[in-house]
């Protein structure tokens, strides 16, 4: 394989085009000759190597690697939060580099879910309140956001603690509240960076299960970062970051 292209590994069969294996689905995500390089001590450090990776819409991925070795760095990408050093990013199309900050910012908060490992849950407000927050930075008016965000906890299996403060929760119940906010705005995609990371056992299968249900049953995308490999096992894809490069793993 060259570098940054995608070995499928092993003893896999060659690897499909993508509307073989998706059915002729659109594109959400096309990288091509992605790089990323950071400031080291004395060097820079290149945690991306020449990545290509196609992902489309209603794919569910997990990343794997070691501590350190990109995963957080790749999702930042897809999200928009970091910029490549070289290469080029598409979303639905649209390469990102003609956007600038502010359409980048929209695309955020209209299209992409995020998770992360933390919660981000503000303790002064009602879980109610925090998961509704989204929408109205948005725009969205204070009573339609609470409405919509009541529906998104029934979502998670969450209704009887909308009105807890976030304190009152367990640690899952925060997580599966961070979900709920991230659906928020009807996101094409989740991207989630080590969802269980925080969890017990217990409560990570319930998140790992949760989001495949909405892979699933809401067609939304989902991509994650993760060591743990009963999420990563829910997901019809898996990749391997090693080396600044991507793996594609038979299943």
């Amino acid at each position: 394989m060259t570098p940054g292209s995608v070995n499928t590994g092993g003893d896999a069969s060659p690897p499909q085009n993508s509307g073989e294996r998706s059915g002729q689905r659109p594109s959400l995500y096309s990288l091509r000759n992605v790089v990323k390089e950071f400031d080291g001590p004395g060097e820079k450090v290149c945690v991306l190597q020449g990545l290509n990776l196609d992902i489309q819409e209603g794919d569910s991925a997990a990343v794997v690697g070691a501590s350190g070795s990109g995963k957080s760095t790749l999702l930042h990408i897809l999200g928009t939060l970091a910029e490549p050093g070289a290469g080029e990013l598409s979303f639905r199309g649209t390469n990102m580099r003609t956007l600038d900050a502010g359409a980048k910012a929209r695309l955020r908060n209209e299209s992409i879910g995020f998770i992360f490992q933390f919660h981000h849950l503000l303790p002064e407000f009602t879980t109610l309140e925090n998961v509704a927050m989204q929408a109205v930075i948005g725009g969205c008016s204070m009573q339609a956001a609470l409405d919509r965000a009541a529906d998104m906890l029934e979502r998670v299996g969450l209704a009887g603690r909308a009105r807890f403060a976030v304190g009152l929760l367990s640690g899952g119940e925060r997580q599966r509240a961070a979900i709920a906010r991230a659906l928020m705005q009807d996101p094409v995609v989740l991207l989630a960076d080590e969802p269980t990371g925080n969890l017990d056992e217990k409560n990570g299968m319930l998140v790992a299960e949760l989001l495949a249900r909405l892979n699933a049953e809401q067609g939304t995308a989902v991509v994650v970062a993760t060591h743990n490999p009963e999420l990563a096992g829910r997901m019809a894809r898996r990749f391997e970051l090693k080396s600044g490069e991507l793996y594609e793993q038979s299943r």
